[in-house]
């Protein structure tokens, strides 16, 4: 397993974490808004991999704004994360995965790609961007036996989230059918699953993962 984040001390936790559990990980350092940057590391784990069969793209970035306020800045970096990043690593990724005739890929977007979001226009395009990408996706390399599907989380109990503030996250919990935010562990768990084997006729879809929240 390879973790791929800014800085590789983000990532020290979670190596330790999955090797006490009995596996085995390496991590490296890759600034995702870097196109070039991205797709060099892509090619030499498959190289070094010899070939992957797995790939969860879970970058994401923040730059609000009202559209009347958004620079051209804002915008492009949060589509460079958010987007076209994950566009580098499946494209990268598909070549080795139908060698191998099989693959699983896992786009992390948002609720926000669905439904908008005021003050987020750049985060809402990206958000939606992967969704209309990941359905492609699943409809090029599906006789592959290659899968790609979106989980959307709603509210979840991040760092990204904590910054919008405790009010912002009072109300949103109220309006939760389960009356509670996420948990990372929610959003594991249904990764987990579209990875697995069981669901290997599940592809080019959107999984939600909001407590309720869009119905």
């Amino acid at each position: 397993m390879v973790l791929v984040s800014r800085t590789v001390e983000t990532l020290e936790t979670v190596r330790e974490e999955i090797e006490s559990a009995g596996g085995s990980a390496v991590v490296a350092a890759c600034d995702l808004a870097d196109g070039d940057a991205v797709a060099a590391l892509m090619d030499r784990i498959v190289e070094d991999e010899g070939r992957v069969d797995i790939l969860v793209n879970n970058a994401g970035i923040t730059r609000d704004g009202l559209i009347l306020r958004m620079s051209n800045e804002d915008f492009d970096d949060v589509i460079n994360v958010n987007l076209r990043s994950i566009f580098i690593a499946c494209r990268a990724v598909a070549r080795p995965m139908m060698r191998g005739r099989w693959g699983r890929i896992i786009n992390i977007s948002s609720i926000t790609g669905l439904i908008g979001n005021p003050g987020q226009a750049n985060y809402a395009a990206a958000k939606a961007g992967v969704i209309g990408m990941t359905k492609t996706i699943a409809k090029e390399l599906g006789s592959k036996g290659i899968t790609a599907n979106v989980v959307a989380p709603g509210f979840v109990e991040t760092d990204m989230t904590s910054a919008l503030g405790e009010q912002v996250l009072q109300e949103a919990g109220k309006r939760i059918p389960l009356k509670r935010l996420g948990s990372p562990d929610d959003i594991a768990h249904a990764v987990s699953y579209l990875a697995s084997e069981g669901a290997g006729y599940v592809t080019g879809q959107v999984l939600t993962v909001d407590g309720g929240l869009v119905c």
